[in-house]
């Protein structure tokens, strides 16, 4: 084999340590020390916040230590991750309540009988179900990428991890990055998996955030060392968490067609002004999907509707979700250029922070458009002329 085809980059590296901890079935990354003094490049707060939506999920498999890596290369601000429990009460990073969709359970002869019917947030759902399993049989499933059009090389390499391992990625990066995970579906959860010390879900997701430091209000000092958004759909959990930490809080929101899990409220209630007043109490933003904060209508969109000015008048950031790359996402108002999007919801609806699949795309836009003053480059400059002129011809 001729070795001179080889180059080996820091990518390349991290990719077969993550091999080697498949193959060898050993932890790849220690829990993080509580007392980590090394000064590291602080997180950027001068522009909107780059949120990577389960890690760079749309090159690498979602929610794998791989996917966050990849993101932290990137340039994220924030890594994002959705917080469930196993049925010994292990706290693991992944999407949906049920394996089905993006690990290899389906073909595992060993848990053929574990498939079950459950109601999840108001409708009957029928899978394998992360709660049926511990985290051991957990460690041994493979994730695989969600989407049959994005890139499959990598499925069945990595495995699922835990939120500690998932913190610990955020804590042994090279400069601050964020945490921004999610109190997932607490119902089912809570209906599901019970403590022994008779704790509830959220009482065990703070208690992971707190034993590794991560506590302060937003922008205190501790919060910029480490810096956390806790979000959910759902708004007791919320509250309750409130009275647990003063890290800040983000109240999700979904499609105008669903109810909340917890207060069974629609879309029109929890975003009223009354609504908006009362949350404002226990949250620094709202996690809206971007469709219902501008629609679309035959895939172009339509008139804004005026839900980020509201948010901001009670003084809450607006983080949307989720931006993606590929056409079959893309309104068509955009041209099949996600620059174009990233530019009309910043520049334009002025929103505070997108949680996106492509961490790449949104980090070169933004060196582009805002860099750093002090890393103001020939190439951002121009673009800054560029949009000068664009906006002179249009007077």
């Amino acid at each position: 084999m001729d070795l001179g085809i080889w180059h080996i980059t820091p990518g390349t590296i991290y990719f077969l340590l993550l091999l080697l901890h498949v193959v060898f079935a050993r932890p790849l990354f220690p829990l993080p020390s509580k007392t980590n003094e090394i000064e590291k490049r602080p997180l950027q707060t001068f522009r909107p916040y780059n949120i990577a939506h389960r890690g760079s999920n749309g090159e690498i498999p979602e929610e794998t230590a791989a996917a966050y890596l990849r993101a932290i290369e990137e340039g994220a601000d924030f890594i994002e991750t959705d917080i469930l429990a196993s049925k010994d009460g292990a706290l693991i990073c992944f999407h949906d309540v049920t394996l089905d969709d993006t690990t290899d359970v389906a073909s595992r002869k060993e848990f053929s009988n574990r498939r079950r019917t459950y109601e999840v947030e108001w409708f009957n759902v029928t899978g394998w179900f992360v709660v049926d399993f511990t985290l051991e049989e957990l460690k041994t499933l493979k994730v695989k990428q969600r989407y049959p059009f994005r890139d499959q090389q990598y499925n069945g390499k990595f495995s699922i991890i835990t939120f500690e391992e998932f913190i610990s990625i955020a804590l042994d990066a090279s400069r601050t990055v964020g945490i921004y995970p999610e109190i997932k579906d607490p119902v089912f959860i809570n209906k599901h998996v019970k403590w022994d010390d008779g704790k509830k879900f959220e009482d065990k997701f703070v208690d992971t955030l707190l034993k590794y430091g991560y506590r302060g209000q937003y922008m205190s000092e501790n919060w910029l060392k480490q810096p956390l958004f806790i979000q959910s759909f759902a708004p007791t959990s919320l509250v309750h968490v409130s009275k647990l930490t003063d890290s800040p809080k983000i109240f999700l929101i979904d499609d105008i067609s669903v109810r909340t899990q917890d207060t069974n409220q629609s879309y029109w209630e929890i975003t009223s002004d009354d609504s908006l007043a009362y949350i404002s109490n226990y949250v620094v933003g709202l996690g809206p999907w971007k469709d219902t904060v501008v629609p679309a209508s035959k895939n172009y969109l339509i008139a804004p509707t005026d839900l980020v000015a509201r948010a901001h008048a009670h003084n809450l950031q607006v983080h949307p979700y989720t931006y993606r790359n590929e056409n079959q996402f893309l309104h068509l108002n955009f041209h099949q250029d996600p620059y174009a999007e990233y530019d009309f919801w910043i520049n334009t609806m002025g929103v505070d922070g997108l949680f996106t699949d492509f961490t790449g795309s949104l980090h070169r836009y933004q060196e582009l458009s805002s860099p750093h003053p002090k890393d103001e480059t020939a190439n951002s400059i121009l673009v800054k002329i560029a949009q000068m002129i664009s906006q002179y011809e249009g007077l």
